[in-house]
Order: structure tokens, then sequence, then C-alpha cells
């Protein structure tokens, strides 16, 4: 796993993880990042830091895995501690941050691990230095040549999938039209199904409505008419499960309550505040569609607080956990 933007409280968050969550004796950690920023938020932060080992390269680290070390540490030489400060956009750090993500993909690719795992990144950052992505979801399909990566939330069992996520709204407005959301119906469908030991194949997968009350036959505004409706009975016809346009303000509690398997949000802010309203500190985000499984924290790098070892672990625990448990069921599989 990438450390994130090194600013910062992805380092905080991941050194605080490794004391708490349980990958099972079959499965160690693998992180990349900086070597001396991870002692130095050891230091001043007074948290243990767990690794086991620490390398510089593919033969080292094929050594360490052999010897059967728990957490390792593949230790890059980005960063310039003099400059290192906590809190500030960086490109120094954003370099470092796109560099940890890279050779993260390098790692999985070539099989010295099955998933990635993710603290928040600082699309500022990357900007500063020049990185033509804004996020690690952007970022990993490039590296990966995907152009269909779909991200989900989970939020203790509440699952959301985003139509669309970084745009303004005018922009996600316009991204609903029938054909893309038929195309994103029918790629949810197919990952639901899947994994079936994670959605509840028998439940509906829902779609929130964008207009309030699902526009009222109208009354405010015709995209459910023009765009929503005919999408999902066109998947309805091709013999997918899938209802709606339901009120945004009432589809993301019946899915929590058990009602739905998952449900499609039609832009970044709806599915979010749904589901970081039900539990913040605890909502993890998964993507889909790459050649391995990516979980990650759903929070920035909450650069007011970096360095000050104020940052919850709870959502880097899950996202680790869940990673775990995805792996080691297709570690049965395999076997």
């Amino acid at each position: 796993m990438p450390y994130g933007d090194p600013a910062g409280i992805g380092p905080e968050i991941l050194l605080k993880a490794l004391r708490k969550v349980t990958l099972g004796d079959s499965i160690g950690l693998l992180v990349v990042g900086d070597a001396l920023l991870f002692e130095k938020v050891s230091r001043d932060l007074m948290i243990e830091s767990k690794f086991d080992a620490v390398v510089a390269d593919d033969a080292a680290l094929a050594k360490a895995m052999a010897a059967n070390r728990a957490n390792i540490l593949y230790a890059q030489n980005v960063l310039d501690m003099n400059q290192f400060e906590y809190g500030v956009v960086d490109a120094m750090c954003g370099k470092a941050a796109y560099e940890s993500v890279a050779l993260a993909h390098r790692l999985v690719s070539e099989g010295y691990a099955k998933a990635i795992v993710t603290p928040p990144l600082h699309k500022g950052s990357l900007k500063a230095a020049h990185i033509n992505h804004i996020g690690y979801t952007e970022i990993l399909a490039d590296l990966s040549k995907v152009n269909n990566a779909v991200t989900m939330f989970d939020t203790m069992g509440l699952k959301i999938f985003f139509h669309s996520r970084h745009l303004s709204l005018r922009q996600a407005c316009d991204a609903v039209t029938k054909d893309s959301l038929l195309s994103t119906i029918l790629v949810c469908d197919k990952i639901t199904k899947q994994h079936p030991h994670i959605f509840d194949g028998h439940l509906s997968l829902a779609v929130a409505a964008l207009n309030p009350h699902a526009g009222d036959n109208g009354l405010f505004g015709n995209e459910e008419i023009l765009s929503i409706e005919p999408a999902i009975e066109e998947a309805q016809s091709l013999g997918v499960d899938v209802v709606g346009p339901i009120g945004a303000d009432s589809v993301f509690y019946q899915a929590r309550i058990g009602k739905y398997r998952a449900v499609i949000s039609l832009y970044h802010d709806q599915g979010h505040i749904a589901a970081k309203t039900y539990d913040f500190d605890r909502t993890i985000s998964v993507t889909w569609n790459l050649p391995y499984l990516r979980t990650s924290v759903d929070h920035g790098t909450a650069f007011d607080i970096a360095g000050k070892n104020l940052a919850n672990e709870q959502a880097m625990v899950r996202a680790l956990s869940f990673a775990c448990d995805s792996v080691n069921r297709l570690m049965r599989v395999e076997r």
C-alpha cells in the first residue's frame, strides 16, 4: 500500500492501523513510502512503528517475504526531510505520493501483493507536481490501462455506487443521460453478481433520483422522464433487477436497512453525504474493475490536524480488513 500524501494524516493513520488490524497468519502488509518520513511521524507522535523489515529493492523484498516478515516497508527516497512540513501543499509531497502509488501498482502487477489499500491524496499537491490526475482511481486506471473503473462506498453494509464523481454539479446533471446511466446500471449489476459474498443477489439494485421527489412527473425537472426512467426500463428489459428512480432523501436509508443490494448515486455529494452522515469514520471506498482490488479511506488528507496525533484510523482499519478478507477468500478459492 502507498502512504498517501506524506504531509497529510496518511502515514499517521497507517501506523495507528498497524497496531489494530488483524491480517491473519498467511497475509502480510507491504507499505511503500519514505523511511525517514515514517521515522519522523513515529517519533513526533509517539506511535510505535510496526515494520518487521525495511527493503529498498525487489531482491530484498523477495528475501523478506520468504522469511515471512509480516509488515514490510519498501523504502523510496523522494522526500527531502529538511524541506518537509506537515499540512502544506507541496509539489515534493505530490511527487512522492504519485511515485508511491505507481510503485505499489507495479508490485501488485508483478505478484508481490494481491490488493492495494490507500490513505488519502491531496489534489493540490498532485497538481503542483504536474501530475495530470486528480486521485487514486484515475491514477490506477491509467497505470492499468482501464477505462471503466467503478467507485463504490461501503458504510457498515450500506453500499453506494457512483454514476459520476469529480464533476461540478452542473456537469454532473448533464452527465445523467439515458445511455450513460444504462451503462452504469449494467456495470454495477455485473459487479454485484460477481461478488455474492459482498452483495445480496436476492435484492434489487436501486437508482437514486436526481430531482426532489424524483421530479414529480416533470414539475421539478425532466431528467427522470427523459433519461433515468428510460435507462432503468431498458436495463429491466435486459433482465436486470433494478428499480427507481427513488427519491434520494429515502433510498439510502432504505438500502441501509436491507431493502436494496446497493444504490447508484447520480453524483458525488449525493452519495458521499449519505455515507458519511451514516458513519464518517468507518466509510471506505472500493474500486472495482481494476486488475486487482483497491480499497481506501473515504476522507481527505486533513492538513489542519496533520502531525498532531488527532487523526482517527477507523476507516484505515476497515479498508485494510476489507482487503484482507477479500484476499483470504481469493486464496481459499485458488487452493
